[in-house]
Protein backbone atom coordinates (compact mmCIF):
# COMPACT_ATOMS: atom_id res chain seq x y z
CA UNK A 1 0.00 0.00 0.00
CA UNK A 2 2.87 2.45 0.92
CA UNK A 3 5.88 3.22 -1.18
CA UNK A 4 8.78 5.62 -1.75
CA UNK A 5 8.82 5.68 2.57
CA UNK A 6 11.67 8.27 3.86
CA UNK A 7 12.77 10.60 6.47
CA UNK A 8 12.22 14.31 5.83
CA UNK A 9 13.33 17.22 7.26
CA UNK A 10 10.23 18.88 9.52
CA UNK A 11 10.94 22.00 7.97
CA UNK A 12 9.24 20.45 4.77
CA UNK A 13 6.49 18.98 6.13
CA UNK A 14 3.65 19.78 3.36
CA UNK A 15 1.29 23.06 4.72
CA UNK A 16 -2.03 21.48 6.19
CA UNK A 17 -4.87 23.06 8.43
CA UNK A 18 -3.77 20.66 10.89
CA UNK A 19 -1.57 22.84 13.35
CA UNK A 20 0.00 19.46 14.96
CA UNK A 21 1.20 18.41 11.95
CA UNK A 22 2.93 21.68 11.15
CA UNK A 23 7.16 22.42 10.64
CA UNK A 24 5.25 24.98 13.65
CA UNK A 25 4.48 22.41 16.10
CA UNK A 26 7.77 20.19 15.38
CA UNK A 27 9.96 23.82 16.52
CA UNK A 28 7.41 24.19 19.47
CA UNK A 29 7.93 20.49 20.73
CA UNK A 30 11.37 20.51 19.91
CA UNK A 31 12.70 23.81 22.19
CA UNK A 32 9.84 22.29 24.70
CA UNK A 33 12.89 19.21 25.01
CA UNK A 34 11.05 16.50 22.47
CA UNK A 35 12.44 15.13 19.74
CA UNK A 36 10.42 15.06 16.17
CA UNK A 37 10.63 13.79 13.20
CA UNK A 38 8.77 14.03 9.53
CA UNK A 39 8.06 10.70 7.70
CA UNK A 40 6.85 11.21 4.10
CA UNK A 41 5.42 8.06 1.98
CA UNK A 42 3.20 7.90 -1.20
CA UNK A 43 0.21 5.45 -1.23
CA UNK A 44 -2.39 4.04 -3.99
CA UNK A 45 -5.18 6.59 -4.01
CA UNK A 46 -7.65 3.18 -4.91
CA UNK A 47 -5.89 1.58 -1.86
CA UNK A 48 -7.66 4.49 0.26
CA UNK A 49 -11.29 4.90 -1.09
CA UNK A 50 -13.65 2.00 -2.40
CA UNK A 51 -15.01 2.15 -6.22
CA UNK A 52 -11.81 4.65 -7.01
CA UNK A 53 -11.19 3.83 -10.08
CA UNK A 54 -7.97 6.56 -10.04
CA UNK A 55 -4.11 4.47 -10.61
CA UNK A 56 -2.54 7.77 -9.20
CA UNK A 57 -0.38 7.30 -5.82
CA UNK A 58 -1.00 10.05 -3.49
CA UNK A 59 1.90 11.99 -1.36
CA UNK A 60 1.65 12.62 2.08
CA UNK A 61 3.79 13.02 5.39
CA UNK A 62 3.04 13.03 9.14
CA UNK A 63 5.02 14.47 11.97
CA UNK A 64 5.81 11.82 15.24
CA UNK A 65 6.56 13.22 18.45
CA UNK A 66 8.57 11.37 20.69
CA UNK A 67 8.67 11.26 24.58
CA UNK A 68 10.26 9.69 27.00
CA UNK A 69 9.29 7.68 29.50
CA UNK A 70 12.36 7.26 31.59
CA UNK A 71 16.21 6.32 30.75
CA UNK A 72 15.18 3.25 29.22
CA UNK A 73 11.79 3.84 27.47
CA UNK A 74 10.17 6.55 25.06
CA UNK A 75 6.45 6.62 23.68
CA UNK A 76 5.53 8.24 19.42
CA UNK A 77 3.08 10.37 19.89
CA UNK A 78 1.35 11.37 16.33
CA UNK A 79 -0.95 14.54 16.88
CA UNK A 80 -3.81 14.61 15.29
CA UNK A 81 -2.47 12.53 12.65
CA UNK A 82 -2.02 11.82 9.77
CA UNK A 83 -4.22 13.67 8.03
CA UNK A 84 -4.68 11.31 4.93
CA UNK A 85 -8.34 9.86 5.81
CA UNK A 86 -9.13 6.50 4.03
CA UNK A 87 -12.12 5.00 3.80
CA UNK A 88 -13.91 3.54 7.06
CA UNK A 89 -12.93 -0.06 5.57
CA UNK A 90 -9.27 1.17 4.38
CA UNK A 91 -8.60 2.93 7.58
CA UNK A 92 -7.20 -0.14 10.11
CA UNK A 93 -5.10 -1.78 7.38
CA UNK A 94 -3.39 1.41 6.31
CA UNK A 95 -2.48 2.64 9.78
CA UNK A 96 -1.28 -0.94 10.63
CA UNK A 97 1.17 -0.26 7.35
CA UNK A 98 2.15 3.12 8.42
CA UNK A 99 2.67 1.91 12.21
CA UNK A 100 4.98 -1.08 11.01
CA UNK A 101 6.92 1.54 8.61
CA UNK A 102 7.37 4.20 11.64
CA UNK A 103 8.95 1.38 13.53
CA UNK A 104 12.19 1.21 11.39
CA UNK A 105 12.48 4.47 12.10
CA UNK A 106 11.73 5.29 16.16
CA UNK A 107 14.11 4.85 18.59
CA UNK A 108 14.87 1.08 19.96
CA UNK A 109 13.58 1.49 23.52
CA UNK A 110 10.14 2.61 21.84
CA UNK A 111 7.13 0.72 23.45
CA UNK A 112 4.30 2.39 21.23
CA UNK A 113 3.02 4.55 18.93
CA UNK A 114 -0.12 6.51 20.03
CA UNK A 115 -2.04 8.01 16.97
CA UNK A 116 -4.37 11.05 18.20
CA UNK A 117 -6.84 10.84 15.01
CA UNK A 118 -8.60 13.56 13.32
CA UNK A 119 -10.76 11.29 11.40
CA UNK A 120 -14.35 11.36 11.63
CA UNK A 121 -15.61 8.60 14.68
CA UNK A 122 -17.50 5.78 12.71
CA UNK A 123 -20.25 6.67 14.89
CA UNK A 124 -20.14 10.13 14.82
CA UNK A 125 -23.89 10.36 12.84
CA UNK A 126 -24.81 7.89 15.64
CA UNK A 127 -27.45 9.73 17.48
CA UNK A 128 -30.82 11.82 16.72
CA UNK A 129 -30.04 15.71 16.36
CA UNK A 130 -27.40 17.46 19.10
CA UNK A 131 -27.72 14.34 21.20
CA UNK A 132 -24.34 12.83 22.31
CA UNK A 133 -23.17 9.53 19.94
CA UNK A 134 -23.85 6.06 21.77
CA UNK A 135 -20.31 4.77 21.29
CA UNK A 136 -20.30 0.80 21.52
CA UNK A 137 -17.87 -1.20 24.04
CA UNK A 138 -14.25 -0.70 23.91
CA UNK A 139 -14.08 -4.38 22.50
CA UNK A 140 -16.27 -3.51 19.74
CA UNK A 141 -14.35 -0.67 18.65
CA UNK A 142 -10.93 -1.65 18.86
CA UNK A 143 -13.09 -4.90 16.47
CA UNK A 144 -13.99 -1.88 13.87
CA UNK A 145 -10.49 -0.53 13.57
CA UNK A 146 -8.80 -3.68 13.49
CA UNK A 147 -10.71 -5.03 10.48
CA UNK A 148 -9.07 -6.20 7.94
CA UNK A 149 -5.60 -5.65 9.68
CA UNK A 150 -2.98 -8.64 10.10
CA UNK A 151 -1.91 -8.23 13.45
CA UNK A 152 -5.21 -6.96 15.41
CA UNK A 153 -3.13 -4.76 17.37
CA UNK A 154 -4.79 -1.38 17.84
CA UNK A 155 -6.05 -0.56 21.37
CA UNK A 156 -7.95 2.24 22.35
CA UNK A 157 -6.26 4.10 25.41
CA UNK A 158 -8.13 4.83 28.69
CA UNK A 159 -8.52 8.31 27.80
CA UNK A 160 -7.51 10.56 24.90
CA UNK A 161 -5.24 13.53 24.77
CA UNK A 162 -6.08 16.26 22.27
CA UNK A 163 -9.92 17.22 22.07
CA UNK A 164 -12.39 14.94 19.94
CA UNK A 165 -14.98 16.96 19.82
CA UNK A 166 -14.73 20.05 17.92
CA UNK A 167 -17.09 22.90 16.38
CA UNK A 168 -16.35 24.31 12.61
CA UNK A 169 -17.61 27.74 12.27
CA UNK A 170 -18.18 28.46 8.13
CA UNK A 171 -16.14 31.86 7.45
CA UNK A 172 -16.99 31.73 3.54
CA UNK A 173 -19.90 34.13 4.24
CA UNK A 174 -20.13 37.54 5.42
CA UNK A 175 -19.71 38.81 8.87
CA UNK A 176 -23.73 39.62 8.93
CA UNK A 177 -24.50 36.52 7.63
CA UNK A 178 -21.73 34.60 10.02
CA UNK A 179 -23.98 36.35 12.60
CA UNK A 180 -27.16 35.39 11.87
CA UNK A 181 -26.10 31.99 12.03
CA UNK A 182 -25.46 32.13 15.51
CA UNK A 183 -28.22 31.47 18.66
CA UNK A 184 -29.74 34.84 19.82
CA UNK A 185 -28.30 34.84 22.64
CA UNK A 186 -24.71 34.63 21.47
CA UNK A 187 -25.71 37.50 19.56
CA UNK A 188 -26.68 39.82 21.93
CA UNK A 189 -24.27 38.78 24.17
CA UNK A 190 -21.99 40.02 21.22
CA UNK A 191 -23.67 43.36 21.00
CA UNK A 192 -23.84 43.81 24.59
CA UNK A 193 -19.83 43.66 25.64
CA UNK A 194 -19.27 46.47 22.45
CA UNK A 195 -21.73 48.41 24.25
CA UNK A 196 -20.28 48.10 27.05
CA UNK A 197 -17.49 49.29 26.01
CA UNK A 198 -15.49 46.03 25.78
CA UNK A 199 -12.31 46.05 23.62
CA UNK A 200 -10.41 43.25 22.57
CA UNK A 201 -6.36 43.93 21.31
CA UNK A 202 -3.50 41.57 20.58
CA UNK A 203 -0.62 41.43 23.16
CA UNK A 204 2.75 41.49 22.30
CA UNK A 205 5.05 38.74 23.72
CA UNK A 206 6.14 41.09 26.44
CA UNK A 207 2.85 41.02 27.78
CA UNK A 208 2.52 37.81 28.19
CA UNK A 209 2.28 37.74 32.07
CA UNK A 210 -1.64 39.43 31.35
CA UNK A 211 -2.10 35.88 29.39
CA UNK A 212 -0.95 34.21 32.29
CA UNK A 213 -2.38 35.66 35.22
CA UNK A 214 -5.88 35.02 33.42
CA UNK A 215 -4.53 31.42 32.87
CA UNK A 216 -3.54 30.38 35.92
CA UNK A 217 -6.84 32.03 37.41
CA UNK A 218 -9.25 30.02 34.83
CA UNK A 219 -7.12 26.50 35.80
CA UNK A 220 -7.31 27.04 39.31
CA UNK A 221 -11.32 27.68 39.25
CA UNK A 222 -11.49 24.55 36.94
CA UNK A 223 -9.06 22.57 39.03
CA UNK A 224 -6.56 21.99 35.64
CA UNK A 225 -3.43 21.00 35.33
CA UNK A 226 -1.42 24.16 35.13
CA UNK A 227 1.16 24.63 32.42
CA UNK A 228 4.28 26.51 33.21
CA UNK A 229 5.26 30.33 31.32
CA UNK A 230 7.47 28.45 29.40
CA UNK A 231 4.97 26.65 27.36
CA UNK A 232 2.94 29.57 26.66
CA UNK A 233 6.21 31.69 25.94
CA UNK A 234 7.29 28.78 23.59
CA UNK A 235 3.98 28.50 21.55
CA UNK A 236 3.77 32.06 20.74
CA UNK A 237 7.20 32.65 19.92
CA UNK A 238 8.37 30.06 17.73
CA UNK A 239 9.30 30.73 14.53
CA UNK A 240 8.67 28.64 11.04
CA UNK A 241 8.25 30.97 8.68
CA UNK A 242 11.05 29.47 6.46
CA UNK A 243 9.14 26.43 6.68
CA UNK A 244 6.19 24.42 4.39
CA UNK A 245 4.08 24.93 7.26
CA UNK A 246 4.32 27.83 9.23
CA UNK A 247 1.41 29.12 11.63
CA UNK A 248 0.71 31.93 12.50
CA UNK A 249 0.18 32.67 16.03
CA UNK A 250 -1.86 35.78 17.78
CA UNK A 251 -2.14 36.41 21.55
CA UNK A 252 -5.50 38.19 22.11
CA UNK A 253 -7.44 39.85 25.09
CA UNK A 254 -10.91 41.53 25.85
CA UNK A 255 -10.11 44.30 28.63
CA UNK A 256 -12.45 46.89 29.96
CA UNK A 257 -11.07 49.78 31.31
CA UNK A 258 -8.13 48.46 31.12
CA UNK A 259 -8.95 45.36 33.31
CA UNK A 260 -8.12 42.60 31.39
CA UNK A 261 -11.17 39.97 31.57
CA UNK A 262 -10.77 37.06 28.67
CA UNK A 263 -7.55 36.24 26.48
CA UNK A 264 -7.45 33.28 23.89
CA UNK A 265 -4.55 31.68 21.90
CA UNK A 266 -5.05 31.79 17.97
CA UNK A 267 -3.60 29.91 15.17
CA UNK A 268 -3.70 30.24 11.58
CA UNK A 269 -2.39 27.55 9.41
CA UNK A 270 -3.58 26.81 5.98
CA UNK A 271 -7.56 27.66 5.53
CA UNK A 272 -8.23 27.10 8.90
CA UNK A 273 -7.96 29.25 11.98
CA UNK A 274 -8.60 27.63 15.46
CA UNK A 275 -8.74 28.45 19.16
CA UNK A 276 -5.99 26.89 20.74
CA UNK A 277 -6.37 28.11 24.81
CA UNK A 278 -8.59 30.19 26.66
CA UNK A 279 -8.91 31.87 30.00
CA UNK A 280 -11.19 34.53 31.77
CA UNK A 281 -11.13 36.69 34.89
CA UNK A 282 -14.32 35.53 37.14
CA UNK A 283 -14.54 39.62 37.44
CA UNK A 284 -17.47 41.42 35.40
CA UNK A 285 -18.49 38.39 33.83
CA UNK A 286 -22.23 40.30 33.08
CA UNK A 287 -19.53 42.45 30.60
CA UNK A 288 -19.81 39.28 28.00
CA UNK A 289 -16.01 39.61 27.57
CA UNK A 290 -15.49 35.93 25.83
CA UNK A 291 -17.78 36.59 23.31
CA UNK A 292 -16.27 40.01 22.23
CA UNK A 293 -12.67 37.84 21.75
CA UNK A 294 -14.04 35.02 20.10
CA UNK A 295 -16.09 37.16 17.39
CA UNK A 296 -12.85 39.47 16.72
CA UNK A 297 -10.55 36.00 16.25
CA UNK A 298 -13.32 35.37 13.83
CA UNK A 299 -13.19 38.87 12.33
CA UNK A 300 -8.98 38.10 12.32
CA UNK A 301 -9.01 34.77 10.94
CA UNK A 302 -11.37 35.83 8.13
CA UNK A 303 -8.93 38.95 7.15
CA UNK A 304 -6.68 36.50 6.53
CA UNK A 305 -8.40 34.69 4.44
CA UNK A 306 -9.64 31.36 6.31
CA UNK A 307 -12.62 29.25 5.64
CA UNK A 308 -13.18 27.84 8.74
CA UNK A 309 -12.80 28.73 12.47
CA UNK A 310 -12.18 25.74 14.54
CA UNK A 311 -13.37 26.19 18.35
CA UNK A 312 -11.17 23.54 19.54
CA UNK A 313 -12.79 21.42 22.02
CA UNK A 314 -16.84 20.69 23.79
CA UNK A 315 -18.33 18.20 25.17
CA UNK A 316 -20.19 15.34 22.79
CA UNK A 317 -23.11 16.64 23.50
CA UNK A 318 -25.79 18.50 25.55
CA UNK A 319 -25.21 16.59 28.79
CA UNK A 320 -25.15 18.63 31.49
CA UNK A 321 -22.83 16.64 33.45
CA UNK A 322 -19.94 16.60 31.30
CA UNK A 323 -16.80 18.16 32.28
CA UNK A 324 -17.26 20.54 28.90
CA UNK A 325 -20.38 20.94 29.04
CA UNK A 326 -19.79 24.72 29.70
CA UNK A 327 -17.72 24.77 26.53
CA UNK A 328 -20.44 22.92 24.83
CA UNK A 329 -22.61 25.18 25.55
CA UNK A 330 -20.34 28.58 24.54
CA UNK A 331 -19.19 26.98 21.82
CA UNK A 332 -22.13 26.08 19.74
CA UNK A 333 -23.52 29.26 19.82
CA UNK A 334 -21.86 30.38 17.67
CA UNK A 335 -23.28 28.77 14.72
CA UNK A 336 -21.06 26.36 13.42
CA UNK A 337 -21.10 22.07 12.92
CA UNK A 338 -19.87 19.77 15.49
CA UNK A 339 -17.15 17.48 14.22
CA UNK A 340 -16.44 13.93 16.45
CA UNK A 341 -13.37 12.22 15.69
CA UNK A 342 -11.88 9.20 16.48
CA UNK A 343 -9.34 10.41 19.19
CA UNK A 344 -6.58 8.17 20.79
CA UNK A 345 -5.62 4.92 19.76
CA UNK A 346 -2.13 2.63 20.58
CA UNK A 347 -0.52 0.65 18.80
CA UNK A 348 1.69 -1.25 20.96
CA UNK A 349 5.55 -1.99 19.72
CA UNK A 350 6.77 -4.10 22.78
CA UNK A 351 3.58 -5.77 24.27
CA UNK A 352 4.80 -6.07 27.80
CA UNK A 353 6.36 -3.11 28.38
CA UNK A 354 2.76 -1.50 26.50
CA UNK A 355 0.63 -3.10 29.45
CA UNK A 356 2.86 -1.57 32.44
CA UNK A 357 2.62 1.73 30.69
CA UNK A 358 -1.27 1.13 29.91
CA UNK A 359 -2.04 0.16 34.07
CA UNK A 360 0.62 3.07 35.14
CA UNK A 361 -1.13 5.87 32.83
CA UNK A 362 -4.71 4.60 34.07
CA UNK A 363 -3.75 5.80 37.69
CA UNK A 364 -2.63 8.96 36.19
CA UNK A 365 -5.88 10.15 34.03
CA UNK A 366 -5.48 13.88 33.02
CA UNK A 367 -6.43 15.72 30.21
CA UNK A 368 -3.65 17.80 28.47
CA UNK A 369 -1.37 18.09 25.06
Amino acid sequence: MLNDIHIKETQYLFATPIVQQTAYWSSVKSRLGNSTLAVNFKVRHDSLYSGDLVNDTVESDILVTVQRIDNRHSIAYVPYGPEIEPDEEARGAFLEELSEVLREFLPRDCIMIRYDLHWESFWAHDHDGDMSPVEPSVASQEMRLNINTVNWNFRKPHHNILPTNTIFVDLTDAPDQILARMKPKTRYNIGLSQRKGVQVRFLHPDEILVWYNLYRETAHRNNLFVNDLNYFETVLTTNARQSSSPAEVFLLVAEHEGEPLAAMFQTITSHRSSYLYGASSSEKRNLMAPYALQWQAILNARERGCTEYDMFGISPGPDPSHPMYGLYQFKSGFGGQIYRSMGCWDYPLDEEKYQVFRSLEMNARGFHN
